[in-house]
Order: structure tokens, then sequence, then C-alpha cells
């Protein structure tokens, strides 16, 4: 009986067992083979730790390829501080070769979390730190791969290109405006600890590579954009401005070419500057009264409505009386009798007032909008103003007269620039653009920047008088500065009174401008520059700016590979006392040295040795200033 009593509850506790094991086989067999891809995956996060790892940013190249913002590679300190036995002496040697506050340091090591980045401090350090923390072998303190943006060109297109924060995202200009194409996908290295942070020997750990951010090419010419800097920078050691605006633009697209903002930057350490150095494009965001710059809008829109002709005679007496108010003109006692013609030539403030009145302020207002100034021109790149105009509703004969010879309004350089291209490409506004292609490391085009016409202002028969009267300007009037021998140079001249704290206009504090085009026959290029009051020189546009444009497009049209045109080319008219004489160079070539007579208006230098000539510079045909020199070159 007790046997068999026995044996019962064997058999019961063997299925008792049986049934616990075989629900425990089941149990699993379900979560090995079922429940797998569900509960992996958390144990996976569970147990592995991500050390982020960054990849190149995308290069910002100019529009013939040329880097202009690379990259760097660099390293940086990265600690999980779970694997960190004693953080207060790890902090202490961390601080000591980072160069830093240790407490800093042992707060971020004192941090709940599995990873951690050490910034600004151990971002993208020297490679001699990297070196001294490796060599320490400190437990959960990791170097990775990094990158840094490298500047070739250092400070030149400081504002517009931007510059980056201490995690790779643009801050400013280019590179936060286009930070969504530029910025690259974020990788990591990936190991696997306990949840005491030691590291699990039996696991793999794998390595997720960081994508590249797309590449960018715009449409600055890095060379223009040199050739315009080489020339501010000599006029900022010879002048001592508080700032300098230089934009430079394609005529017939609408892109930007050069575009300067002085005071400069140097983007890799952005940090030492203030606010608003770094963050102000002076082209597009800087709005001041324009002076006489303006005036290509009145005479523009007056010769469009057919409100006076070239050959139109004017008289000046130096002033003009609107409504009681006595309003000279920059030349004391006036230009006398003159065209209309001669009045732009002049910068003739009593000739504008009189087209400006012929207008009416409905007109006059109806070309503001149409030339878009009161508006962003709409440019790819963050800051631009839209200026300020005089409420319409206020604008009676006073400010319709001063409008006229561009005071009241204020302005951007960007603005007066689209706006005088308009005037002379045939009557188009254009939106301004900077971005032409986007592309990946493949050479995949994403992105192309495209011409867009926003609208016509003024017929192609207005623009082809008005191609004309700027070249005469440049010929016969204020700009003469900005002639050059060969190529047909149109421009007008600025000076803008700026205004006081008080609201009334400074005395010799001036905004100094040229604004100039070529060539007139077939306009390529313009180019805008203002110089803020400079320091130890006469204050006149014509004076400051205009030879320094006149540089500007003597070197930038070379490099072009536009030939010079003497035949088409409106002569220079000489004053007496104030501008240099020029004389054609005869041929040389072929002659003997000793048959080369010595001239009083020219020197000869001769190079090489022999009697013969086989080459000279200038070449027969084109000019030379008095007093200036040919090479010949001998056999």
């Amino acid at each position: 009986m007790k046997m068999h009593l026995m044996k019962k509850r064997i058999i019961y506790c063997m299925i008792i067992f049986i049934l616990c094991f075989g629900m425990l086989f089941t149990r699993l067999g379900y979560v090995t083979f079922i429940l797998a891809n569900t509960i992996n995956p958390l144990a996976d996060e569970l147990w592995s730790r991500e050390i982020p790892v960054n990849s190149s940013r995308g290069i910002i190249y100019d529009r013939n390829g040329k880097v202009i913002v690379g990259n760097e590679l660099a390293l940086s300190v990265a600690v999980m501080p779970r694997q960190i036995t004693d953080k207060e002496k790890t902090a202490k040697t961390l601080a000591n070769i980072l160069e830093c506050d240790y407490k800093k340091i042992l707060e971020y090591l004192n941090k709940n979390v599995s990873v951690q980045w050490i910034k600004p401090e151990g971002r993208r350090i020297s490679y001699e730190k990297a070196v001294n923390i490796v060599n320490l072998n400190l437990d959960g303190v990791y170097i990775v791969s990094d990158s840094k943006r490298s500047y070739p060109y250092g400070t030149t297109l400081a504002q517009t290109l931007g510059f980056c924060g201490i995690d790779g995202d643009g801050l400013s200009g280019i590179e936060y405006y286009y930070n969504d194409y530029l910025k690259s996908g974020s990788g990591s290295l990936s190991i696997y600890t306990d949840a005491k942070g030691h590291i699990m020997n039996d696991m793999t750990s794998y390595y997720e590579s960081a994508t590249a951010g797309l590449d960018l090419y715009l449409t600055i010419d890095i060379e223009l954009q040199t050739i315009m800097d080489n020339v501010i920078n000599n006029a900022v050691a010879m002048y001592n401005p508080d700032q300098v605006m230089g934009l430079m633009m394609d005529v017939e697209t609408g892109e930007i070419l050069a575009m300067t903002s002085y005071p400069y930057f140097d983007p890799s350490d952005y940090q030492s500057y203030s606010d608003e150095v770094i963050n102000r494009n002076l082209p597009i965001f800087f709005a001041f009264e324009p002076g006489s710059t303006f005036k290509v809008l009145t005479f523009a829109a007056g010769l469009e409505e057919s409100k006076f002709n070239l050959n139109e005679r004017f008289y000046d007496p130096g002033y003009r009386v609107v409504s009681g108010v006595r309003i000279k003109d920059w030349k004391a006692g006036g230009h006398g009798e003159e065209t209309f013609l001669e009045v732009i030539q002049n910068s003739c403030n009593p000739g504008f007032m009189e087209i400006g009145e012929r207008l009416g302020v409905e007109t006059f207002y109806k070309y503001l909008q149409a030339f878009g100034y009161g508006e962003k021109t709409g440019i790819d790149l963050q800051g631009e103003s839209k200026g300020i105009l005089v409420n319409k509703k206020n604008a009676g004969p006073v400010e319709l007269a001063t409008m006229s010879f561009g005071q009241a309004n204020a302005v951007t350089p960007l603005q007066l620039t689209t706006a005088t291209i308009a005037a002379v490409n045939g009557g188009e506004l254009l939106t301004p653009y900077i971005l032409k292609n986007v592309k990946s490391y493949t050479n995949e085009v994403f992105y192309t920047g495209k011409k867009q016409v926003k609208r016509r202002v003024i017929s192609e028969e207005t623009s082809a008088l008005m191609r004309y009267a700027l070249e005469c300007v440049v010929a016969k009037g204020t700009g003469r500065n900005a002639y050059v021998e060969g190529y047909r140079v149109g421009g007008k001249t600025g000076t803008a009174q700026k205004i006081g704290e008080n609201g009334g206009y400074l005395s010799n504090n001036y905004i100094l401008s040229f604004m100039g085009v070529a060539p007139m026959n077939n306009p390529k290029i313009a180019c805008y520059l203002a110089v803020d009051n400079p320091k130890n020189v006469v204050q006149y546009g014509g004076v400051v700016t205009a030879p320094l444009v006149g540089q500007i497009m003597e070197q930038s049209l070379t490099y072009l590979g536009i030939e010079r045109d003497y035949t088409n080319q409106i002569s220079k008219e000489v004053r007496w006392g104030l501008d240099t004489k020029t004389y054609e160079v005869p041929n040389l070539i072929g002659q003997n040295k000793k048959s080369i007579k010595a001239s009083h208006y020219y020197n000869y230098v001769y190079m090489g040795s022999g009697d013969l000539v086989v080459d000279q510079s200038p070449q027969a045909g084109e000019k030379v200033l008095e007093g200036g020199t040919i090479i010949v070159y001998l056999n």
C-alpha cells in the first residue's frame, strides 16, 4: 500500500517536472525563435553605447571649382562616465591637457549619460593633445575623428560665407542659409557595456560611417573677389575709413561675382569679434541715403516718360527754391547753362530736381517701386534689409526734390546695383543670387541657380540712352577718374551726407561711392564701391571711389578676356591741371633700336640685347598715360 502510494507520488512529480520543463522549454523556444526580433534590438539598445562620429561638411567652391571653404581632419574627446573609476583624477588629468578648469570637466564626467562630448574644450583639439590623452590610456576616455572648417582665403568673403558653431552647424551667412545642404549625416562607433559600464569583450563592436554633406558652387569668382579686395585693402591703408562696401554683379544674369564688407573678421576665430562685425554683411544689410548714385533712377524715369531729351537746355544758378526752401547745388555758383546730358555728367542737383518735379510724386514712386526700392531684392542670403522710403503720403514738393538727387530715402548697395543693372541691361530688373549649383561628392547635381527676371522697368531704347549717358559721365563728367583706356566704362559718382544722432546732416563725414558698369556697348559686370568717412582726403566720390572702381574694372575686364575697344570708346575730356593726358602707342616692332626717337610724352625701357625690336608693351594702337612707360623687347 505504501509502496503503491509512493509510486503514484513519484509519477505525479515526474509529470509535474515534465510539464514544468516542457513549459520552460516552450517558453525558451518562443523567446528564442518568436520574440527574437523584438527582444534582441531592446537588448542591443540596453548594452550598446554609441560614440558619435562626424563626417565632412559640404565644401564651398567658387564658380570655377576653387575651394573657398574646405574641411580639415580634427580630433575630439568623448567620454563614457560609467566606465570612469576615478572621476576626480581623470577630470584633473584632462583639464591639464585641455588647459581648462577641471571642475567643468568633472561636471561632464558626473553626468548620468552613456556618452558625452567634452565641449568646447575637447572639440577639434590639436594632434599633440590627442596623442597625450591616448598615451595615458584613461578608462572611459576616447579620441574620435572629427572635422573642422578651413578657409584658404582667410578673411575673404567672411560675412558672406559665415561660420559654423562648435557642433558643426552654420550660424551665419551661406553656412546658415544653406545648412541643410551642407551638413553631414551623423555616424557612430558602437561598443557594448554592461550596466556598470564595463566593456563586454564577447560582443563585437561596429562602426557606422557618417555621410558627407553636399557641396555648394557659388556664383562668386574668387579671382574677381581678390581683385576687388586688393583695391579695397589699398584704400583702407590710404584713407582709414570707418567701413567699406564692395559688390560686383553679372549684368546679364544677376549673379553675385564678388562681395566685400570691411571691417573683416576671421571665420575660424569668430568669437574674437563683435556681433556688429560678424553678422552684418554690409552690401545687403546697410541702408543709407545713397547720394548721387541714385540719380540713375531719376534720369531713367524722366527719359522713359519723355519728360526731357538729352539735348534740351537747362540753366543751373547753383540752387533751386522749392516751396520757399532754397536747396543748393553741390557746386557753388552752379553749372550755368547746360544740356540734360550735361546735367547727369555734372551731377547737377537742380537739374535732377527739375526732372523730379516734371515726373510728379505718383510717377516718381511708380519707378521707385518698379526699380525695386523699398523691398528686398530676394537674394539667397540672410540679413537683407529692404531699406527705408519716405511715405508717399508725406512726400511734398521739398521731399520730392531731395529724393530726386538721392537724399531722404535709404537704400542698400545691393538694391542700388540691381536697379542700375536694370537701367543698362535693356530694362529688366533681375533677382540677384549667389548659389550656382549643389552637387554631391559623386558630382550628381541637385540644384542649379538660374536667371530670374522680376519685371521690365524701362524700354530697351531708354536703356540704350542710359548706357550712352553713363559712359559720358565717365568720359566727360564727374566720373573721369574711373576712365580706363580701351574699356568703355560707364558709371555714376555719389557723395552721400550722413545723418547724425540729432537728426541733422554731419559735416565732413560722408559715404563716398561709385557705381560702375562695363563695357557699355555690351555690359558684362557692374561694380559698386562705397567708402564710409575716409580720412585726410577731399570727400567726393569722384575723387576717392571713382579711381578705385576704375582699377577694379581694368583688372577685371582684362582677367575676363574682354578685348579693348579704342575705336568706339568716347574720348576722355581732359581738364587742365586735373587729368593726365593719354597718347597712342606707335608701332615699334621691326624697327632698329637706334631709329627710335625719344618722346616727350612717354618713356622707353629696353629689355634684352640686340638692335631689332621684336615685341612691345603696350601694343601699337593702345594708349599710355603721359609720363608712362613703353617696354621694348629686343632680339
